[in-house]
């Protein structure tokens, strides 16, 4: 490992905010008054997620696009604040190299986690990116990745897993996350829960008061929103629920003061 990169253990020294672009897109293929053909032309791959295997192999079919990938961070270096990510789902995919565009400091609240990002896939080139963005880039050491594929990040966003948040939800209460699971219930038509992979531990709670999508039981989502302990008193005065008392006394019982994500977006998890 070339010494000019930091480990996961690392990661910790760095401020994150996350950037609204990918929400914001996300958000408008769901809102109503978008037609497909205006939703496919604003955001081409903004619908899925895209595994870092599939850019490492498929360069010349993303070069010069926009899209949403999401993966580890494997590695990362200081400034200017890059790093290489990597799907963890695709044993023996390529890193891919991330250049932080957002104009704010990445970190990171604990060791491992995912990140989702957004950015326009380019070949990189030292001398090219110095100009655009006016950083003193260390030749020898980007020298390795000149001419291979690189996502010039305008957002990259906390992408934990279910379980991290119901384990540890201070960490994550409000920050605009964004989720990837599999809806294990269906509660009502604006509340589900994440699938929680763990033996035993807590699903995730979601309250869909925004979006109007509808969701069924194994589907595999991307929810992007933020995290907030669950005061009923406090959402019942905040969005329109229509739950009846069976269903407020149900979700009381079980996640009072427990965390909720309120969903901003919801969209097809990649294959």
């Amino acid at each position: 490992m070339n010494n000019q990169f930091k480990s996961n253990t690392h990661l910790t020294d760095f401020g994150i905010r996350t950037g609204a672009i990918a929400l914001a897109l996300c958000a408008a293929s769901l809102m109503p008054g978008y037609s497909k053909s205006e939703v496919e032309a604003a955001t081409p791959r903004m619908k899925q997620t895209i595994p870092a295997e599939e850019v490492s192999e498929s360069t010349s079919e993303y070069l010069g696009e926009t899209i949403t990938m999401r993966g580890e961070i494997e590695e990362t270096n200081e400034y200017p604040n890059s790093f290489l990510i990597d799907d963890e789902r695709f044993f023996g995919g390529e890193n891919i190299l991330v250049l932080n565009a957002t104009g704010d400091v990445i970190s990171l609240p604990q060791e491992d986690i995912d990140v989702q990002v957004t950015g326009e896939v380019r070949e990189f080139q030292v001398a090219e990116i110095e100009r655009e963005f006016d950083w003193d880039l260390d030749a020898d050491y980007y020298v390795e990745y000149e001419g291979q594929p690189a996502i010039v990040a305008t957002s990259i966003v906390l992408s934990p897993k279910p379980e991290e948040i119901t384990e540890n939800p201070r960490v994550y209460y409000g920050e605009d996350l964004s989720i990837e699971g599999e809806v294990s219930e269906e509660m009502g038509v604006n509340t589900f829960t994440l699938e929680n992979d763990e033996f035993g531990g807590e699903d995730l709670l979601v309250l869909n008061a925004k979006t109007g999508e509808i969701v069924q039981d194994g589907d595999k989502v991307v929810v992007t929103g933020e995290v907030r302990p669950f005061i009923i008193a406090d959402l019942e005065r905040e969005y329109s629920l229509d739950w009846d008392l069976d269903m407020q006394r149900q979700l009381e019982a079980e996640y009072e003061n427990q965390p909720v994500l309120v969903a901003e977006g919801i969209y097809p998890a990649a294959e």
